[in-house]
């Protein structure tokens, strides 16, 4: 990242990071300052996430769930969160774009990283998050989730959803999009074209 240790941010990601992010140059340096020194290493470990996770949902298990967010926002994939990831992160579920919600989206799905979506990865992420919000025994529902997702892109068991195609189908289902944050479709469909389906 650069300047991970410093106690000043490099010119060139407080650059990044304001053209990037919602926030302004006083926002980041602030941020980094309390992120320091939350974190004088200058990275969140995976336990250290999990731990805030656990701070969040005290009657819960989280540790599953918080697991797939870490990995989604550990965009380096080297076990940490740096200041970039960090920032990046806060920005996307505090205010982002639709497109990099749906971006973010995807990336939490993918389990194993691999570029896709399968029935399995969705089923997961929905036995997580239903134990992060303490309901059990819902097989019957995730499977109703599950299936329904799979019909609605039309896949066969064993398919694969890739990006472009959980985007665009996201974008072209409202009751899903609502969930997010709606904005401007015509640039995202503009940078659909840029992503292959």
């Amino acid at each position: 990242m650069g300047n991970t240790k410093s106690s000043a941010l490099s010119k060139e990601l407080l650059e990044e990071l304001k053209s990037n992010t919602k926030y302004t140059e006083a926002e980041l340096c602030t941020w980094y300052q309390s992120f320091l020194k939350e974190c004088p290493s200058g990275k969140i470990s995976k336990q250290q996430f999990e731990g805030i996770y656990a701070s969040f949902f005290p009657d819960a298990n989280p540790t599953a769930y918080a697991r797939h967010v870490f990995r989604s926002f550990d965009t380096n994939a080297d076990g940490t969160l740096d200041f970039k990831e960090y920032i990046v992160a806060l920005h996307l579920t505090s205010g982002g774009k639709t497109l990099q919600k749906l971006e973010w989206a995807f990336a939490l799905y993918d389990v194993d990283g691999n570029g896709t979506i399968s029935k399995n990865e969705i089923q997961e992420i929905y036995v997580d998050a239903f134990r992060l919000l303490c309901v059990n025994n819902l097989n019957n529902e995730i499977q109703y989730r599950a299936e329904k997702i799979w019909k609605f892109f039309g896949k066969k068991e064993n398919d694969k959803i890739l990006e472009g195609e959980f985007i665009q189908g996201v974008m072209d289902n409202n009751d899903i999009l609502r969930l997010i944050q709606y904005d401007e479709p015509q640039k995202i469909k503009d940078k659909l074209k840029e992503k292959k389906l």
